[in-house]
C-alpha cells in the first residue's frame, strides 16, 4: 500500500480536513498527516494517524519515515524549510495563488516594504522568503482545487464531496454568506447596501410573505461588526446573524445546512504578498468546496465566469432570485459522491507516485 505524508503547518485548516475526510479508511492509500497544534486544534479527527510538528521538527520527522508522495498542503512561509523537502523528497504543493508562484525574488523583496513590513522581513531573514520560486520548480506536482485553474502544470487535486444534500425544512428563507466578514476578499459594503434595499421592499411591496435572514457565517472584523450593528438595529423585517468572533467548526456546520442558499459576493480581484491574484482565473474561493461540501447553491457575481451549474450570477433582484432558488433542485450527488471524487483523487495520486 503507497504511503503519504501530508503536511499543514502553516494555516488551511479546512483544506486538511477536507483531504482527511475523503482519504478515510476506505482510501487504497495509507496517510501520516504532519499538523501544526493551531491546524490540529481546528480539525476533526476519526482515528487518522496525525503527529504535532512545526517548521524546526518536519525534516527530522520526514527522514525517519518513507513516504512515495509528499503533499505540502499550503506554502506561505518556511519556504526554506519546504525548500529542502522538495529538493530532498517526492513532493506536490497545493498551491492557492497561482500568480505567487511566478513571482520575481526582486519582486518579492519590493513588497517587503509595502505591506506588514515586520513580518515579511521575518520571512526575509529566517523562513527563506527569495527560495519561494525554487520550491514550486522544484515540486513534482503542482495542484490545484478548482478544475477551472487546472493546466498542464497546474493538475487539479479533487477534495470536495457532497457530505450533505437534505433540503431544509424550514419556511424561513436562509441566505448563508460564509467566511470572514471583511472588506478586503468580499463586498460587504455592496452586501449592507442590498439588504437596506431589500428591507425598503418589505415596507413598499407586498413581499412580506416571505421570512427572510441572512447570516454573516464567519468572524467579523471590528469595523464591519459596527456597520453591521448599525444596519441590524435599522431593520425590521429582516433578521441578521454575525459573530463577532471566530465561529466554531460544529457552528459553521450547522448553518451551512440550514442554509436556503449561499451568497457568496467576493472581490474580482484580492492580492497575496502585494500580487494581484484574481478569482476565478488564478486563485480559487473557498465558496465553490462549501457549495459542494453542502449541496447549495451558490449566487456569485455577474463577473465571476464559472463553467458550474450551481454557480448562479446574481440579478438585480436578489429577493426574487432567492426565492426562486429555494425551489431549484441540483443532483450534487451525480458528480460530487463522496465514492466518485474519492476515486478521481486515487486516480490523481497513482498517475503522479
Amino acid at each position: 500500500m503507497k504511503k503519504i505524508a501530508y503536511i499543514e503547518i502553516d494555516t488551511h485548516a479546512e483544506i486538511a480536513q477536507s483531504f482527511m475526510d475523503i482519504m478515510n479508511a476506505e482510501s487504497s492509500f495509507l496517510v501520516d498527516y504532519y499538523f501544526s497544534k493551531r491546524v490540529k486544534d481546528q480539525v476533526v479527527e476519526k482515528g487518522e494517524t496525525i503527529f504535532l510538528s512545526d517548521s524546526s521538527m518536519i525534516l527530522d520527522q520526514l527522514q525517519s519515515k518513507r513516504y512515495d508522495l509528499i503533499i505540502i498542503g499550503t506554502v506561505h512561509r518556511y519556504f526554506n524549510t519546504f525548500s529542502l523537502i522538495a529538493e530532498k523528497y517526492s513532493t506536490a504543493v497545493i498551491v492557492h495563488n497561482i500568480n505567487f508562484t511566478n513571482t520575481s525574488n526582486l519582486n518579492l523583496f519590493k513588497s517587503i516594504f509595502r505591506k506588514d513590513i515586520i513580518f515579511r522581513l521575518k520571512l526575509l531573514w529566517k523562513e527563506g522568503l527569495l527560495d519561494s520560486s525554487k520550491i514550486y520548480r522544484k515540486a513534482k506536482s503542482l495542484f490545484v482545487l478548482d478544475e477551472a485553474l487546472s493546466s498542464e502544470r497546474f493538475k487539479f487535486l479533487p477534495l470536495f464531496y457532497t457530505k450533505y444534500s437534505e433540503k431544509p425544512q424550514s419556511k424561513i428563507l436562509t441566505v448563508v454568506i460564509p467566511g470572514g466578514v471583511s472588506q478586503k476578499r468580499r463586498d460587504y459594503k455592496k452586501v449592507f447596501s442590498e439588504i437596506e434595499k431589500i428591507e425598503s421592499l418589505y415596507q413598499h411591496s407586498d413581499i412580506q410573505n416571505i421570512a427572510l435572514e441572512f447570516i454573516f457565517l464567519g468572524k467579523a472584523d471590528h469595523a464591519e461588526i459596527k456597520q453591521l450593528a448599525n444596519l441590524e438595529r435599522s431593520l425590521q423585517y429582516i433578521n441578521l446573524t454575525y459573530f463577532p468572533y471566530r465561529v466554531s467548526h460544529e457552528d459553521f456546520e450547522n448553518w451551512m445546512q440550514k442554509a436556503t442558499v449561499l451568497w457568496c459576493p467576493i472581490q474580482q480581484e484580492t492580492e497575496f504578498f502585494s500580487q494581484k491574484e484574481i478569482y476565478g482565473k488564478t486563485k480559487m474561493t473557498g465558496n465553490i468546496g462549501d457549495a459542494i461540501k453542502f449541496g447549495k447553491l451558490a449566487v456569485f457575481p455577474q463577473n465571476y465566469k464559472s463553467s458550474l451549474d450551481f454557480i448562479i450570477p446574481e440579478q438585480h433582484d436578489l429577493i426574487q432570485q432567492f426565492d426562486e432558488l429555494k425551489d431549484l433542485k441540483f443532483d450534487f450527488q451525480k458528480d460530487y459522491s463522496k465514492k466518485t471524487v474519492r476515486q478521481k483523487l486515487e486516480d490523481l495520486l497513482d498517475s503522479i507516485i
